[in-house]
């Protein structure tokens, strides 16, 4: 499965319609945007905590209104305008970029959208968001995010075990690990119990070639139709 990361990213600006429509003209399987809550209660599609980077203007998303963050003329879509592209039969993989006060709003969303829970995936680094998601709605597959690194011994830090055991405890459905310091032995481990192996963000096709190889569920990529081609050469 190709994941188109923010939509077809590095062909149109991050996260906004035009993007995510870019994606499935591009045929990626899925998109990955990035989801806050604002001030009055609206879920929004921005990565980052305020608006500097994409708009120009610093506006702090959960202390700005929806009315306040439109004039910005950025293109910052709603959550419910993000869903509204997905067409029948693909999937959207959510990343929840704040706290579980995004949950009931999330929820109430999806609800009324058309969208089956099957095509649904929330992500996050915050394993408490998505342990009381996973409690609330365990019609919703979720996937932990994690990046591994290495310390000053050269050691893999966090653990596979220690991984493991997290996944487990917040009855998760997968890992979505960054792609750096994985290894066929990561994956395995991952895959044997069970797990959903998602990496992001890979631009290399030889590198996707390799994850592939080795049994990931999906690559995300910032360039959905130029890794669909080179895979299917």
């Amino acid at each position: 499965m190709i994941v188109a990361h923010r939509g077809a990213s590095a062909d149109a600006p991050e996260n906004t319609v035009p993007a995510f429509e870019l994606a499935w003209k591009q045929g990626a399987d899925a998109i990955e945007g990035d989801f806050r809550l604002t001030k009055d209660g609206h879920i929004v599609c921005i990565h980052d905590p305020d608006t500097k980077r994409t708009a120009g203007k610093k506006r702090v998303v959960a202390k700005s209104t929806l009315e306040e963050l439109r004039a910005l003329g950025s293109g910052i879509p709603t959550l419910g305008e993000v869903l509204a592209t997905v067409p029948a039969g693909k999937s959207i993989y959510l990343e929840i970029k704040c706290g579980a006060e995004i949950i009931p709003p999330l929820l109430e969303t999806l609800g009324s959208s058309p969208i089956d829970a099957s095509e649904v995936l929330a992500i996050s680094f915050d394993q408490d968001v998505l342990k009381e998601l996973k409690a609330r709605a365990p019609q919703y597959a979720t996937s932990w995010l994690c990046r591994f690194e290495t310390d000053a011994f050269g050691n893999l830090r966090p653990t596979v075990a220690s991984v493991l055991d997290t996944l487990e405890e917040i009855k998760a459905d997968g890992l979505g690990a960054g792609k750096d310091y994985i290894n066929e032995a990561i994956a395995a481990a991952i895959l044997a119990k069970g797990f959903a192996f998602h990496v992001w963000t890979v631009d290399a096709p030889e590198q996707a070639r390799q994850l592939l190889d080795w049994g990931a569920t999906s690559i995300t990529t910032n360039t959905p139709g130029k890794m669909k081609s080179a895979l299917a050469d």
